[in-house]
């Protein structure tokens, strides 16, 4: 039994651990508003505008392994470190992109910032799911992703009324059609990642004068005696549930990229995109913030698979009506979502961790990097917005929940994979 002391540090860097969550939503979530402004000023169709979503894809397709290797060597505390160095340097890059008026620049930038979120998964998620009895540890991760959602909620309303401004607006779903406006749009981008550099940087200090603290309650945490990055390619659930995540991310960025656009749409609520833009923050990313505490709340009397297979069928209905595109019933359909993705990331991940029986680092490397995966999902659901319309385009992540609830299914009829007791202390 631990001792009094050593239970407040395992708290405390839990909570420290929480605020990279939240720094990960903030900055992460920009990437909705930032596929209006930039669609606009660049004169994209949703498919290239969607590549901003894809190069954060990509990123997890590339670092997961070399982030989880990187944790072995330096441990989770420095590579916490050069991840949030990392990104700060990547929204420093994005405005020297805007500043010479290069998507491509931009897109090279993001993709920079992407690195470090990704290896800040890598190492966070096991981390705030380890810190703490066994038995909890769905609760503390989706407590921990609870931070991340309002990390989201907060920054979706921040870069909607930072680039979406009556530049934007006025263009509505056309370009912007003089270099002026250009400019005055392309700035305002500049400023909302100026300010994204400043936290990054406030959070690395504060994570900094934290390092003992997490680096000692990290170090009680067992670990696999010499565990590969590799070794989760061994075991069928850590690549079932990989194959998992990857669509549950893809659904959910689908959903949050369009939806602004598609509640534009006079068809169904035909609302200004600033107003477009509250309403994903407030409703989509807010009803995950929401579902996140009361999902959290829920898995302390229901089992994870349960509530995991119940979300996962109830966003494919909603999904569903608002493939119909009869009006505000699918508007608000599919602003319901959120509130049913909002256990499901962290109940797979945990549930993952459990049944995969190889160290947890590696089994989140593989679970980071299938994020890539979900890629397919955005280009898909552009594709069919561009060719179909907006409405279609929810048919894709319908498919996806079905298969996430195929996953709980599952995981509910397997029991946990035995814990090795080799272990490195």
């Amino acid at each position: 039994m631990m001792h009094r002391r050593e239970q407040l540090g395992i708290t405390g860097a839990f909570i420290a651990v929480t605020t990279l969550f939240f720094g990960w939503g903030f900055i992460a979530s920009n990437n909705d508003p930032l596929i209006v402004a930039l669609r606009a000023a660049f004169r994209l169709s949703y498919t290239e505008a969607l590549a901003i979503q894809l190069v954060s894809f990509l990123a997890n397709g590339l670092i997961s392994l070399p982030a989880a290797s990187l944790g072995n060597r330096l441990g989770p505390v420095n590579t916490i470190l050069i991840a949030l160095a990392t990104m700060v340097c990547g929204c420093l890059a994005v405005q020297l992109g805007l500043g010479a008026q290069s998507y491509p620049a931009v897109l090279a930038a993001l993709f920079l910032i992407a690195m470090g979120i990704t290896t800040l998964q890598v190492s966070a998620n096991p981390l705030a799911a380890a810190l703490g009895p066994a038995p909890t540890s769905h609760f503390r991760l989706n407590l921990a992703q609870t931070f991340n959602s309002l990390g989201v909620v907060v920054g979706v309303n921040y870069g909607a009324s930072i680039m979406l401004g009556d530049q934007v607006i006025r263009a509505g779903q056309g370009a912007i059609h003089t270099p002026g406006e250009r400019t005055e749009v392309l700035q305002a981008v500049a400023s909302a990642f100026t300010a994204m550099a400043v936290l990054l940087t406030v959070l690395a200090v504060f994570f900094w004068l934290q390092r003992r603290r997490i680096g000692a309650a990290a170090a009680r945490i067992p670990q696999v005696s010499g565990a590969s990055v590799l070794a989760a390619l061994r075991s069928r659930w850590a690549i079932f549930g990989a194959l998992t995540i990857g669509l549950y991310v893809g659904a959910e960025v689908s959903i949050g990229s369009i939806m602004i656009a598609y509640l534009h749409q006079s068809d169904i609520m035909g609302l200004p995109l600033e107003q477009g833009g509250f309403y994903l923050a407030n409703l989509y990313w807010g009803g995950a913030l929401a579902g996140r505490f009361i999902g959290s709340l829920l898995l302390t009397r229901i089992a994870a698979t349960r509530l995991l297979g119940f979300c996962a069928v109830s966003a494919a209905a909603l999904c569903t009506v608002a493939f119909a595109g009869i009006g505000p019933v699918s508007g608000f359909a599919a602003l319901a979502v959120g509130l049913f993705n909002s256990v499901m990331f962290p109940t797979i991940f945990s549930l993952t961790l459990e049944r995969s029986g190889v160290s947890a680092n590696s089994t989140s490397g593989l679970l980071v990097l299938a994020i890539s995966l979900g890629a397919a999902l955005p280009f898909m659901v552009g594709r069919i917005a561009d060719f179909a319309g907006l409405a279609a385009a929810f048919a894709i992540p319908a498919v996806a929940y079905l298969a996430i609830s195929l996953f709980a299914w599952r995981a509910a009829l397997a029991g946990p994979a035995p814990v090795s007791h080799e272990v490195r202390t």
